[in-house]
C-alpha cells in the first residue's frame, strides 16, 4: 500500500480493536435514543489489524488479504452499525480483500439474512452458482447469507442493509432468485437517496421512530426488486408461496409440541423430502424451528412482565431440562439465560440497554437481529 505523507501523528496502540456503543441522540430528553456499534482497527499495530477484521466478520464470511498485501502492511477499517429495530444499517470503509461464505458455513450458521449493499467507492465481484456479478457505485447488490458465495472487493466505502429473511414473510418473501443480483436504475437511486437521507438523521432518531422507518424500507426494497423479477417462472413463484406458508405455520405454532417436520408436511400437503428441500438453504427445517424457538425464548426472558423461571421458559419451547435449554441458548446467542435474568429490571428501556451491552459485538447483533420485534 502506498505511504500516506499526510498521515496523522502516532496514536496509542491497543491490544484489541476499539469497539464501542455510543448513544448518538443529542436531545437529553429523548428516551431510548439509537445506539451505534462502532468498530475500527487503526488504533491497533498494523500486524494485528487484518486479523481483527477477519475475526469481526467471521460469522458472515472468511476474509483473506489480496496476494500483493502482507499482514504487516496494515488494514485500516472503520465501521458503524445501527440497529433499526429488526434490520441493521452498516456504514463501512475497508481496504481491498477477498471473502468466501462456504457451503459448510451456510449449513451450520443460523443466519439467513439478506445483504443489500450500495458502494460509494470501489468495486466488487461475487460468484454464486456459476454466475459472477459486479457491483459499482450507482448500483445495488442483493445477496443472501442463506447461499454460499465467494468474491473480492477493491478498497471501498459502502452502505449496507442487513435484513432477516423473515422480515419479508408478511409481504410474500424476497424471492431466492434475487440473491447475487446487481440492479440499477431510477428505483435503485430512489432507495439509495432515501437511505442517505436516513443516515443524516440517525443521531436524532429514537426507538419510537423505528417501526415506521423499517416498514418504509421494506416496502421500498420490494418495490425496487419487483420489476426485475421474472414473474412468469411459475415453479419459483410456487416455491416462494410454499416457503411463506411454511414460515407462517411455524410462527403460529412455535411453542406447540405438535410442531414437527411431519406435521408441517401434512399441513402443507407435501412430502417430507419436498419439505427438506425447501428448507435446505437455511440448514434444514428442524434447525429453523429450533432457532426460532430460541428466539421466542429470548423474547420471553426479556419481557419484564413474564415471571416464568428459566426452566419454565425452556419447557415452554420443548426443552425437558434447564441445563439443556441453557446450553442451546448460550450456543445460539453467546450469553446464557441467567445473564438476561441477572440484568432484567422493571424498566424496558433500562433492560434493553443492558442486554445490548451484554452482547456488544457485531456477531451478537447479527444473532439477535429481530429478537425484540419478533412476532
Amino acid at each position: 500500500m502506498p505511504e500516506d505523507n499526510n498521515a496523522p501523528p502516532p496514536v496509542e496502540r491497543r491490544r484489541w480493536p476499539r469497539v464501542s456503543q455510543e448513544p448518538l441522540g443529542k436531545d437529553e430528553n429523548t428516551t431510548a435514543s439509537l445506539v451505534a456499534l462502532c468498530f475500527e482497527t487503526e488504533s491497533l499495530p498494523p500486524l494485528e489489524q487484518f486479523s481483527a477484521w477477519r475475526e469481526h466478520i467471521a460469522s458472515l464470511a472468511e476474509a483473506r488479504l489480496p496476494d500483493n498485501v502482507a499482514p504487516d502492511d496494515g488494514f485500516p477499517v472503520r465501521q458503524a452499525v445501527w440497529n433499526l429495530g429488526g434490520m441493521l444499517l452498516l456504514q463501512q470503509t475497508v481496504p481491498a480483500f477477498s471473502y468466501e461464505r462456504s457451503p459448510d458455513m451456510v449449513r451450520f450458521s443460523p443466519l439467513d439474512h439478506w445483504l443489500i449493499t450500495f458502494l460509494r467507492t470501489g468495486r466488487s465481484w461475487t460468484g454464486f452458482d456459476g454466475r459472477v456479478t459486479e457491483n459499482e457505485p450507482g448500483m445495488m447488490e442483493i445477496r443472501s447469507l442463506g447461499n454460499p458465495f465467494r468474491g473480492r472487493a477493491l478498497a471501498s466505502e459502502s452502505l449496507t442493509l442487513v435484513v432477516p429473511d423473515d422480515q419479508f414473510a408478511d409481504r410474500g418473501g424476497l424471492p431466492p432468485a434475487s440473491s447475487n443480483t446487481v440492479l440499477g436504475g431510477r428505483r435503485v437511486k430512489l432507495l439509495y437517496d432515501h437511505m442517505v437521507g436516513l443516515e443524516t438523521n440517525l443521531s436524532g432518531l429514537s426507538q419510537d421512530d423505528l417501526p415506521g422507518i423499517k416498514s418504509r424500507l421494506l416496502e421500498m426494497i420490494l418495490d425496487t426488486v419487483a420489476p426485475f423479477l421474472d414473474r412468469g417462472d411459475s415453479e419459483r413463484v410456487s416455491q416462494i408461496g410454499l416457503m411463506t406458508r411454511a414460515r407462517r405455520l411455524i410462527r403460529k405454532n412455535l411453542i406447540s409440541s405438535d410442531l414437527t417436520p411431519e406435521a408441517l408436511s401434512r399441513e402443507l400437503a407435501i412430502s417430507r423430502t419436498r419439505l427438506y428441500e425447501l428448507f435446505e438453504p437455511v440448514g434444514g427445517v428442524a434447525k429453523y424451528i429450533r432457532q426460532h424457538r430460541l428466539l421466542a425464548a429470548h423474547r420471553m426472558l426479556t419481557d419484564p412482565s413474564d415471571r416464568r423461571t428459566i426452566a419454565e421458559v425452556g419447557l415452554a419451547i420443548g426443552y425437558d431440562s434447564a441445563a439443556n435449554f441453557s446450553r442451546a441458548f448460550t450456543q445460539q446467542f453467546g450469553y446464557s439465560p441467567s445473564n438476561i435474568r441477572t440484568h432484567r429490571t422493571s424498566s424496558d428501556v433500562q433492560f434493553d440497554a443492558r442486554v445490548e451491552n451484554s452482547a456488544v459485538t457485531f456477531d451478537g447483533l447479527l444473532q439477535t437481529l429481530g429478537v425484540h420485534t419478533w412476532n
